[in-house]
């Protein structure tokens, strides 16, 4: 299957909410691929401007001057995991945070709070714990959506009055539900130990967060769902792995353009049955393991290479839409592609594979970080996103700063 460019007569702003030049707002998203990608083909050998580019790199050519390759950044020994790619940390090292291990997408989803219809949106292209990207405040990974129909429903799909009513029924049985269970964990708060009165106190953030989803969502019930020229083809989420991550990246397109959302994740690990419908004879996990064979890396080559050109179509998309800035969605969003997997042949977090582009950023290079024990946290990277994003903060999770040298255009 082949899906069409991204056009701007896929979409219709006369729905959405009208922005002036003084008010166009920012956006993240960030495309988590859980295997990683190979160092020597994914990091160039020289820094700066004048870098070779590597084979995962040549699909960006075009946007060469709009995004900044970084190396020798990781997550420490608290974050020896996929899992935390977002956030630098995990859950089990997480005692004592404020936030537990948040990640970077749900810290920034707090402060757009109901300005949208969906503070933020979790996408996931295959199944599997490696599509776990995105964590709440309580450490609780907040689940993705797999199905293209069920985003596209969620987006676009308008709902009569009639439905309106027995939906926010619905929400409020849920939050009254909510309440009482969170005044019987209130009496039993009193009686237990000190870990488990943390375990409580994590799980009193869950109730307050999901009750806070609860009240934005009937806010928007009666809000019309904006309007766009796009339709799904015929069995999308039955379609391989190859043809359905376009269809994510329009979706996501979308979302933006009609600011359903200004936030999204996605989630990019198992290809699925069929081999994801690549030319490869072996699974993608068991090609990561390659020992450095040159018969595995071709096939893990197709695989990775197809995911940063499929970066750079999105790109692209953004590109075409122009904002009443006098810039387009592009620059108006940060985009993130990466992982929390440094080398996945041998599992090490170390100098994590992240590119970034868009967001107002001064772009262009390949930077290169520390790369010995001491090396520059991958998080502080997530430190300038938020404050790029509006956000008054250093801090996030074990981050004191943001990332030196990076600097906005």
């Amino acid at each position: 299957m082949m899906s069409l460019p991204y056009l701007d007569a896929m979409a219709c702003r006369a729905n959405a909410k009208e922005s002036t030049a003084a008010d166009v707002p920012m956006r993240m998203v960030c495309m988590g691929a859980s295997l990683g990608f190979v160092p020597k083909l994914f990091f160039p050998e020289k820094t700066g401007r004048d870098y070779d580019a590597t084979l995962l790199l040549k699909p960006l050519e075009e946007h060469r001057g709009d995004y900044t390759v970084f190396s020798g950044l990781d997550h420490g020994n608290n974050a020896q995991g996929v899992h935390a790619f977002l956030s630098g940390v995990l859950s089990k090292n997480a005692s004592g945070f404020t936030e537990a291990n948040i990640t970077v997408d749900q810290k920034a989803a707090q402060f757009v709070g109901a300005e949208t219809r969906y503070p933020s949106m979790q996408f996931s292209a295959g199944s599997g714990a490696g599509n776990l990207i995105s964590w709440s405040n309580a450490g609780v990974a907040t689940p993705p959506i797999q199905k293209l129909s069920t985003i596209y429903s969620l987006l676009f799909r308008q709902i009569d009055s009639s439905e309106q009513q027995k939906v926010g029924d619905r929400y409020s049985a849920q939050s009254s539900i909510l309440d009482l269970v969170k005044t019987d964990a209130d009496y039993l708060m009193k009686k237990i130990g000190k870990r488990d009165q943390q375990k409580l106190d994590q799980y009193f953030t869950s109730v307050r967060e999901v009750e806070k989803q609860l009240t934005q969502s009937k806010a928007w019930l009666s809000k019309e769902k904006s309007e766009v020229n796009y339709e799904l083809p015929d069995g999308a989420d039955e379609l391989d792995f190859i043809d359905r991550v376009p269809l994510y990246y329009d979706l996501m397109a979308l979302a933006l353009q009609t600011d359903s959302t200004r936030i999204i994740t996605l989630g990019l690990s198992d290809i699925g049955g069929n081999y994801g419908g690549f030319d490869i004879t072996r699974g993608h996990h068991q090609l990561t393991h390659h020992g450095k064979v040159p018969s595995y890396l071709d096939e893990l080559t197709i695989i990775e290479k197809f995911h940063t050109t499929q970066y750079g179509r999105f790109l692209n998309q953004l590109k075409t839409v122009d904002e009443p800035n006098g810039k387009t969605l592009f620059d108006n969003t940060m985009s993130l592609l990466g992982s929390g997997m440094g080398n996945a042949s041998s599992h090490s977090n170390k100098n994590l594979p992240l590119v970034l582009a868009g967001g107002g950023f001064n772009h262009g290079e390949h930077k290169l970080y520390s790369k010995d024990k001491f090396a520059t946290p991958a998080i502080d990277l997530f430190v300038s996103m938020l404050q790029r994003f509006g956000m008054e903060t250093d801090q996030f999770n074990t981050a004191s700063g943001n990332l030196t040298g990076l600097e906005v255009a």
